[in-house]
This record gives structure tokens, C-alpha cells and sequence, in this order.
């Protein structure tokens, strides 16, 4: 079992002891709730990405961190505790999971695994579903003390050595920007998409893979790293893949959507 990650065979077989998540989610996507009533892993609560993993959106971005005591209550209801290991899942290729997993171990949580292929593996290899809303495993005693995974904010964004920037690459150059009112990327960025964290299965690559691919940025052990995307989701994911490759990582949370929110932040294109 791979830090950070459990398989599907490995979730198997420790389900009655661990506390599973759903975090499914999609920008302009299917509901995540609907998704859940209509089958999700047996004993999973949902959890919502909105509502429980971000605050409301303004000038910290479109998905700021949520406040700790928010983030500590949505943990609770959804039968966290700080002793039980915890496997969070999605659909979307890792990336809200990611997010859940990051803000879990940031703010105190040892334990806390990705399903490595998401829901979309858990049915393929004949995983059950469970229907409807779920009874769940009842309330969890977490408390959520931040400070765990580093973290960097707007003012210190421009002093990071190695600032990777995980959104696609079109968007990264700024030739396109379907999301945010500006094009471009924060000046000193360098590029490496969350798709290059994945193989052709949709499961992460192995370490020493990923290694190569974040050495490529200067993105290496020891190394001063952290990482944005466009609202600070979607980062977790190049911060979850350059653990298992052995580098720490922070995040920004606000990302490119705080980035753009004063116009007189520099801005760089091509």
C-alpha cells in the first residue's frame, strides 16, 4: 500500500475499518449527491466539495479553504475521528479526492488514503454499490488543528523557488481560460498538468516515475516546492503525486482565481 493511496483490492479488504468518503464532484458535471444516492461505496458518506472543503468564493478565490470549524463539523457528520484511518474516493480522476485528502492531513489527520481509480474502478473490478443516502458510520470525533501540510499565501507566492502550476497547458501558456476573467500564469511558474500524474489506467504512476516527471521542473527533494491550479482543488493532486514521489510540497489555495482578483499582480503568458 502506497502512501497516500489504497487500491480497490486493498479497500476490499479493510472497508469495515476505515471511514470512506465520497467526494465526488465536477465542474458543470452531474451532482455529486445524485451520483451518491444512486451508488457509492457500502458505508461511505457523502461529502460535499462546496459546501464542506471550500468557502464561499470572492478576493481568496473561487474555493478558498474553508474555516476550521466548518471543516471540523463536515468531518464529524461524516464519521471521521482522528484514531480511524479514512479512503477518500471521486470520479474525477483523483482531483476532488485529492482535495479532501489534502485538507484532512493539513489540518491534523495521519491516515488519509486516495482510491486510486476513483469509483469508476471500484465498479469496473465488481465493487458493491450501496443505493440511496446511507445511514454512514455515524458522528466522528475529529478535531481539526491546521498547520500539518504546508501551505503559502498570496504575498509569499512569488518567493517559491520551484512554483508548479498544475492546471492543462493551454491554460498554463494562456491561449484559453474557460474559467477566470484573465489568461496566463503567475510569473516563475512552471508547468506540470495533473494529467502527467496518472498512467493510461487512470491510476497514479509509480513513484519513481513521478519522480522523473517533477525532477524535470526542479520539483526534487529538498527543493523549495509548492503548487496552484485555478482554485486551488485540482493542486492537491500535484501535491499528493509529489509525495508519493518523496517531495514535500505546499499549496496555494487561492490559486490563479485569487491571483487574478487585483489586477495590479503581475501576469505571464506564452
Amino acid at each position: 500500500m502506497r502512501s497516500g493511496l489504497i487500491s480497490v483490492d486493498e479497500l476490499r479488504t479493510v472497508l469495515g475499518e476505515v471511514t470512506v468518503l465520497d467526494v465526488r464532484y465536477r465542474m458543470g458535471g452531474p451532482g455529486g449527491p445524485e451520483e451518491y444516492a444512486a451508488g457509492h461505496v457500502p458505508g461511505a458518506s457523502y461529502v460535499d466539495l462546496d459546501r464542506d472543503l471550500a468557502a464561499e468564493p470572492g478576493e481568496r478565490g473561487r474555493h478558498p479553504l474553508p474555516d476550521v470549524a466548518v471543516f471540523e463539523t463536515a468531518m464529524r457528520r461524516a464519521g471521521v475521528s482522528r484514531a480511524r484511518p479514512v479512503v477518500a474516493y471521486d470520479d474525477w480522476a483523483g482531483h476532488a479526492a485529492a482535495r479532501c485528502w489534502w485538507l484532512l492531513r493539513h489540518h491534523g489527520h495521519t491516515d488519509v488514503r486516495v482510491l486510486d481509480g476513483g469509483w469508476s474502478s471500484w465498479r469496473a473490478a465488481g465493487g458493491e454499490a450501496e443505493i440511496g443516502r446511507g445511514a454512514g458510520p455515524g458522528p466522528g470525533d475529529f478535531t481539526a488543528v491546521p498547520g500539518s501540510l504546508p501551505a503559502v499565501d498570496v504575498a509569499a507566492v512569488l518567493d517559491v523557488s520551484v512554483l508548479v502550476d498544475a492546471r492543462a497547458p493551454e491554460r498554463y501558456r494562456g491561449d484559453a481560460e474557460p474559467v477566470d476573467p484573465v489568461a496566463g500564469r503567475v510569473p516563475g511558474a512552471v508547468n506540470v498538468p495533473t494529467s502527467r500524474n496518472l498512467d493510461e489506467s487512470g491510476r497514479f504512476r509509480d513513484p519513481a516515475a513521478l519522480a522523473a516527471v517533477y525532477a524535470e521542473v526542479g520539483a526534487v527533494p529538498g527543493a523549495d516546492v509548492a503548487v496552484y491550479c485555478g482554485s486551488g482543488v485540482t493542486a492537491a493532486h500535484d501535491v499528493l503525486a509529489l509525495e508519493l514521489a518523496g517531495v514535500t510540497a505546499a499549496l496555494y489555495p487561492g490559486s490563479w482565481s485569487e491571483w487574478v482578483a487585483d489586477p495590479s499582480r503581475p501576469v505571464a503568458t506564452g
